[in-house]
C-alpha cells in the first residue's frame, strides 16, 4: 500500500513540474492542429471537432511520454514499468478533470459547499 501511495505521489508530482510545459506544449498542439485543419480546408463544426480531438491526442501522448520519462527514471521494466505508466495515465487524467472542476468553479465564484457541490458532480460527469 505504502508503494502505491508513493508512485501516485510521484505521478502527482511529476504532474505538477510539467504543468507549465503541459499548457505551453497544449498551445503548440493547437496550433499544429489548426494548421493541419487549414491544410485540410476544414470549417466550422467540421475544424472545430478535428482540432478537440486532435489536441486531445496530442495532450494524451504527452502525459504517457511523461509517464515513461518517469519510469525511466525509476529503472522499471517489464511488467512494472507497464503497470506504473498505466497508473500514471490514470491518475493525471483524473487530476485533469479535478482541476478543471476547479478551475470551473472559481470561474462562477462558488464557495464553500456548494463549490464542494459542484466540483464533485462535475468530476463525476466529466
Amino acid at each position: 500500500m505504502k508503494r502505491i501511495l508513493m508512485v501516485l505521489s510521484l505521478c502527482v508530482t511529476v504532474m505538477g513540474m510539467g504543468m507549465g510545459v503541459a499548457q505551453s506544449a497544449t498551445s503548440g498542439a493547437q496550433q499544429e492542429c489548426e494548421a493541419q485543419a487549414a491544410a485540410k480546408k476544414l470549417a466550422g463544426a467540421a475544424k472545430t471537432s478535428f482540432v478537440g480531438k486532435c489536441v486531445k491526442d496530442a495532450s494524451a501522448n504527452g502525459k504517457a511520454a511523461q509517464c515513461e520519462k518517469a519510469a525511466a527514471d525509476k529503472k522499471l521494466a517489464g511488467a512494472a514499468k507497464n503497470s506504473f505508466i498505466q497508473k500514471c495515465v490514470k491518475t493525471d487524467a483524473a487530476t485533469d478533470k479535478a482541476a478543471q472542476c476547479e478551475k470551473a468553479a472559481a470561474d462562477k465564484k462558488l464557495a464553500g459547499a456548494a463549490k464542494n457541490s459542484f466540483v464533485q458532480k462535475c468530476v463525476k460527469t466529466t
